[in-house]
């Protein structure tokens, strides 16, 4: 799988809790290699503790003491940063960035670089990058570090079609309904029009052409066309009760 081959660098995080909220968005997003420069010091079962049902990916969680060594291995890096800088860099956003990273991640490791919290990406830290990278966001552009992980991973996740979570269909699913089926509801909606007087100011066509369209916009399946002719049905029977008495 191409995320398989994405590797997410933390650049000297100094907030445990970000470590914990980098690792439940990967577990999210399908990554599983997460590279930590020079981190804050920090307690393994209190990450477990923060980020739930995350065990396989703190237990691969890799330590280094350069920024050079995390990314060794890597064919493609993309540096997040909010900042723009006088270097001349090649610059895309997250989006484009998600693109460009599968694109060489058949062919390799790639990874995306984050830095510290208060200062993000030193510019020594950002010559190491292929790629800058920035998300889009208000005048107030700083955002936290998990965050930005969370949305670099999410559009990587996107880009690889890796929807890994599929939604269960409906339990008692129904099939379309048919011509038929809607004439049916049709007719049974003009009745109860006729038996409220709903057609006595207005032009019945005009009426039954809008419910027409509204229906086939709406487009009901075959058990909820049935419902909506029992609405119809019970309005007539019910003014035929009240008349009876």
């Amino acid at each position: 799988m191409p995320l398989d081959h994405v590797a997410v660098v933390l650049h000297e995080p100094q907030d445990p809790v970000n470590i914990a909220a980098t690792i439940r968005a990967m577990k999210n997003m399908g990554v599983a290699d997460l590279r930590l420069v020079n981190p804050v010091e920090y307690d393994p079962v209190r990450i477990e503790g923060i980020a739930h049902d995350t065990a396989d990916v703190v237990s691969r969680i890799r330590h280094f003491t350069s920024l050079d060594e995390a990314l060794a291995d890597c064919i493609q890096i993309a540096a997040f940063t909010r900042r723009r800088r006088a270097a001349k860099r090649a610059a895309a956003d997250a989006r484009e960035t998600a693109q460009t990273l599968l694109q060489h991640s058949h062919n390799g490791q790639v990874a995306v670089l984050f830095g510290r919290e208060d200062h993000g990406l030193s510019n020594e830290a950002l010559d190491r990058a292929h790629l800058v990278s920035t998300i889009p966001t208000t005048e107030h552009a700083s955002l936290n570090l998990a965050q930005a992980v969370l949305i670099a991973l999410y559009e990587l996740h996107l880009a690889a079609a890796d929807a890994t979570r599929v939604i269960a269909p409906p339990k008692h699913d129904a099939p379309p309904a048919t011509a038929e089926q809607y004439e049916f509801l049709f007719a049974d909606a003009e009745r109860a029009l006729i038996a409220i007087d709903f057609f006595k100011t207005r032009y019945p066509e005009h009426i039954m052409r809008s419910m027409r369209s509204l229906a086939h916009r709406a487009a009901p399946d075959a058990r909820e066309i049935v419902l909506l002719r029992a609405a119809a049905i019970e309005v007539v029977r019910s003014l035929e009760r009240a008349a009876a008495r």
